[in-house]
């Protein structure tokens, strides 16, 4: 009985820590265009202020769920690439080291320990377009 109980103890203490899950899930598409909105450069003075009051609920929003355990994944350009916590949406040649981050596209969440959703990411490769399409026309070439 007392394994059972601490069983169904833990089952409960796991559905109220990610209780959350769904709804953060639905606020995803908003926090993208908040910061789409937000990474705008204006010299108008009218957008100026439009976008200090964005940024402002944006801060605020963010900071609510914050307080609920959820945490930006925002890799840095040069970071090296963490397929845990990030999803290469293209990977592109550059002379530098490969399966680093030359691009982020949207930002990652995490629910306490939970990847809710992965960074998208642009990633280094040292490979030229030329070979990649010697190897496709290769394996095309085994397939048939």
């Amino acid at each position: 009985m007392k394994n059972l109980r601490d069983s169904i103890e833990k089952d409960h203490r796991e559905v109220l820590k990610y209780r959350a899950a769904g709804f953060v899930e639905d606020l995803l598409p908003i926090l993208d265009g908040f910061h789409m909105a937000l990474s705008i450069e204006t010299t108008s003075q009218e957008m100026k202020n439009f976008l200090t009051g964005f940024e402002f609920i944006y801060r605020n929003m963010v900071s609510v769920l914050e307080a609920e355990g959820v945490n930006e994944v925002f890799p840095k350009v040069g970071d090296a690439f963490d397929p845990s916590v990030m999803s290469a949406l293209e990977t592109k040649y550059d002379e530098g080291e490969p399966n680093k981050v030359l691009k982020v596209n949207a930002k990652g969440y995490k629910l306490h320990d939970r990847l809710i959703r992965p960074a998208i990411v642009v990633v280094s490769t040292n490979k030229k377009d030329e070979e990649k399409e010697e190897n496709n026309n290769e394996a095309s070439k085994m397939d048939a």
